[in-house]
């Protein structure tokens, strides 16, 4: 039995945790309909981020929706957030149930 899925794109942001009630509030102005937030630790070209104390703890936010708007949030982190915090962000192709949800 084939599922009925359709395409959508996983948009993940992995940043600091000191911006995330600024993060959240602008992807709720560029209109997200719901995300998932998590704690997140590793190493990259900043360091270890492992969260010993607040300043170093990372979050995860992940993000469906269509492309366009994961593109648009994509180009607004770029221009707002890029410059002066610890943030990666990728897209992925995925496949979902329900997509009236996302």
């Amino acid at each position: 039995m084939t599922l009925p899925t359709e395409k959508r794109t996983l948009l993940t942001i992995v940043t600091e945790a000191v911006v995330e009630q600024t993060l959240l509030r602008d992807l709720d102005r560029l209109g997200v309909r719901g995300y998932t937030v998590s704690d997140a630790r590793g190493k990259g070209s900043r360091g270890v981020r492992d969260a010993a104390w607040e300043e170093a703890a990372n979050v995860r936010v992940e993000v469906i929706c269509e492309r366009a708007q994961a593109e648009d949030v994509l180009r607004h982190l770029q221009a707002r957030y890029y410059a002066d915090y610890a943030m990666v962000a990728f897209l992925a192709e995925i496949e979902v149930l329900r997509p009236e949800k996302f």
